[in-house]
C-alpha cells in the first residue's frame, strides 16, 4: 500500500500542475500563484500519502516583509513535508533541469522562479543579485535550499552562500525552516507514511550586515538548524 500511495502523490504532481497553467497563463510571472499551487500540491500529497506533518512556529514567518527561506533538503518528498509554507509572493530556488519536467516545469517558469544552472558559477551569482533587488523592489519572498542538493539522511551538509549573500545584500530577515530526518517509512497496513515533525525558527534579521560577515551567519543558521533537527528527531515516535 505504501508503493501505491507513493505513486499516487507524485501522479497527483502533474496533473494539479496541468490544470495550474490555467491561472499561470492568466497573470505569468505572478508569485502569488506559486504560493496557491504549493499549498495544493504538498496538502493533497500528503492526504494521499496518509501523513501527518505537526507544525511549530507558524508565527515566525514575517508575514508584512519579504524574508529568506532556508529549509533542510533530504527527499524529494519535501514537496509534499514542505511546499505549503511558501510565504506569499514567494518564489523558490530549483537548478535548470526541473523546467523539462512536464507541467510542472512550465508552472515553475511562469511563476518567475529562480532557475540555477550550477555548472556556470558565474551566472548563478548574477541570478543571485538580481533575486536580492527583486526581494527589495517586488518585496518577494526567496525560497533556497542551501545544502544544494538532497542530503538522504546524511544529516545536516555544509551551506552554500547564495542565500545569504542575496539576504545581506536585500536586507532581509533569514526565516529557517528544520524538518526532522524521515526515510520512505510506512506505519501499519494501510501504508501511512511516518509522521514528519516541522519546526520554523525566529528570523534571524540581515540589516546592516556586509559581506565580510557572510560566514559567520552561515555557521550561525547551520549551527541553529543542527540543534533544531536534533531535537525534532528525539521527538519522533518510532
Amino acid at each position: 500500500m505504501g508503493i501505491i500511495r507513493k505513486l499516487l502523490a507524485w501522479l497527483s504532481v502533474p496533473v494539479i500542475c496541468f490544470f495550474a497553467l490555467i491561472p499561470y497563463l492568466a497573470r505569468p510571472f505572478n508569485p502569488d500563484n506559486n504560493r496557491l499551487l504549493a499549498v495544493t500540491v504538498a496538502r493533497f500529497g500528503r492526504w494521499i500519502l496518509g501523513m501527518k506533518r505537526p507544525l511549530q512556529g507558524m508565527e515566525n514567518m514575517p508575514t508584512d516583509r519579504p524574508t529568506v527561506v532556508i529549509a533542510n533538503h533530504q527527499h524529494n518528498d519535501d514537496l509534499f513535508v514542505l511546499a505549503d509554507l511558501l510565504p506569499k509572493r514567494g518564489v523558490v530556488a530549483g537548478k535548470s533541469s526541473l523546467v523539462w519536467i512536464p507541467f510542472f516545469g512550465q508552472v515553475f517558469w511562469l511563476g518567475g522562479n529562480v532557475i540555477l544552472n550550477r555548472s556556470r558559477s558565474h551566472k548563478a551569482v548574477a541570478q543571485m543579485k538580481t533575486t536580492s533587488e527583486a526581494i527589495a523592489r517586488d518585496r518577494k519572498s526567496f525560497w533556497v535550499f542551501p545544502e544544494g542538493t538532497r542530503s538522504k539522511g546524511r544529516g545536516l551538509l555544509p551551506f552554500k552562500k547564495g542565500a545569504f549573500h542575496a539576504a545581506i545584500a536585500s536586507g532581509a530577515p533569514i526565516t529557517m525552516i528544520c524538518a526532522a530526518h524521515y526515510a520512505d517509512k510506512t506505519v501499519g497496513w494501510t501504508g501511512r507514511r511516518e509522521t514528519v515533525p516541522v519546526r520554523i525558527l525566529p528570523p534571524i534579521e540581515t540589516e546592516g550586515l556586509n559581506t565580510s560577515d557572510l560566514s559567520d551567519l552561515m555557521n550561525r543558521c547551520h549551527r541553529l538548524m543542527s540543534e533544531t533537527i536534533a531535537d525534532l528527531d528525539k521527538n519522533v515516535k518510532p
